[in-house]
C-alpha cells in the first residue's frame, strides 16, 4: 500500500512538472492566465464601481475584490475541462496509459498543476487589488486564511473540471461549455448585493457556492458586505459552508474522475 501511494505521488508530481513546463513553452496561454485577473480588477473596479452602492457603506472596490477572487476560482473549472479534453482527444492520455506509471497519477497531476496555476493568479489579482485601493483590513493571518480557503475550493473544483474533461468527446465540445459557467458566477453576491433580487432568485444566489466563498473572503479580509440578519445559512456561515462545499465536491468528483480516466478508451 505504501509503495503504491509513493509511486502515485511521484508520478503525479512528474505530471505537475510537465504541465508547468508546458505553460512555459506556450506563452500565449501563460499571458492570458496572467492578464485575465488584472483586466477583471480594472474593468469591474472602475466601470461598475461608479454605479453600485455598497450595503452599509464602504468602498466598492474593497467590496468587489473578494467576488473577483471567487469568480477566478470558479472560472478555473472550464479552463481545466478544456485542457484535459484536449489531452484526451489528442491521444496524450493513451500514451500515459502505455507507460509504466500509476493510473491515478494523471488526474492527480492535472489537478495539482491547476492549483499551482491558481496560486499565481491569486498573487497577480491581489497585487492589482492593492494598486486600486483594496486592502485586507483584518491582518495577515486572516488574509492567509482567506487565500487558503480559495485554494481549497479551487482544488475541489479542479476535480469537477477533470471529470468533465474526461467525459466530453473533444476540446471543441469543452470550449462550447465555457459560456455556461458565466451565469453561475454572476448569479451570486460577487458583484452586487442579493437583497434587491426577487425572492426566488435571491434564494438561488444565496445558496450558490460562489456566494459562500465571496462572503467568507469578505469576512476574512475585513471588507464591506457583511450579511444581513435574515441571510441564508451559507451566507451567514460562509467559512463553514465553503469548507463543506469543498469536501462535498472532492468526495463526489474525485472518484468519478478516477473512474472516467480508467474507462476512457
Amino acid at each position: 500500500m505504501g509503495t503504491s501511494l509513493r509511486w502515485t505521488i511521484e508520478d503525479g508530481l512528474t505530471l505537475v512538472e510537465r504541465e508547468l513546463r508546458r505553460m512555459r513553452h506556450e506563452p500565449g496561454e501563460l499571458v492570458a492566465a496572467l492578464l485575465f485577473p488584472a483586466l477583471m480588477v480594472l474593468m469591474f473596479g472602475y466601470i461598475m464601481g461608479s454605479a453600485i452602492r455598497v450595503p452599509g457603506g464602504g468602498d466598492y472596490r474593497e467590496y468587489l475584490m473578494p467576488g473577483l477572487f471567487a469568480m477566478v476560482t470558479f472560472s478555473s473549472v472550464m479552463a481545466l475541462t478544456l485542457k484535459v479534453a484536449t489531452d484526451a482527444s489528442r491521444g496524450v492520455m493513451d500514451r500515459f496509459r502505455s507507460l509504466p506509471m500509476s493510473r491515478l497519477a494523471v488526474p492527480f497531476g492535472q489537478t495539482g498543476a491547476d492549483v499551482l496555476s491558481g496560486l499565481l493568479n491569486l498573487v497577480i489579482m491581489a497585487g492589482m487589488g492593492l494598486l486600486v485601493g483594496w486592502r485586507p483590513n483584518d491582518g495577515p493571518l486572516r488574509a492567509l486564511a482567506a487565500f487558503a480557503l480559495l485554494t481549497l475550493l479551487r482544488y475541489a473544483l479542479s476535480w469537477v473540471g477533470c471529470y468533465l474533461g474526461f467525459r466530453v468527446r473533444n476540446e471543441q465540445v469543452a470550449d462550447q461549455l465555457m459560456p455556461l459557467l458565466f451565469p453561475v458566477t454572476m448569479l451570486s453576491n460577487a458583484f452586487v448585493p442579493t437583497e434587491g433580487m426577487p425572492v426566488w432568485l435571491r434564494v438561488i444566489a444565496d445558496w450558490n457556492p460562489v456566494s459562500a466563498l465571496t462572503a467568507a473572503c469578505r469576512d476574512l479580509f475585513g471588507n464591506p458586505g457583511a450579511p444581513t440578519a435574515d441571510a441564508a445559512w451559507p451566507v451567514a456561515h460562509p467559512i463553514l459552508a465553503t469548507i463543506a462545499w469543498s469536501v462535498l465536491l472532492v468526495a463526489i468528483f474525485m472518484p468519478l474522475s478516477l473512474r472516467a480516466y480508467q474507462r476512457r478508451a
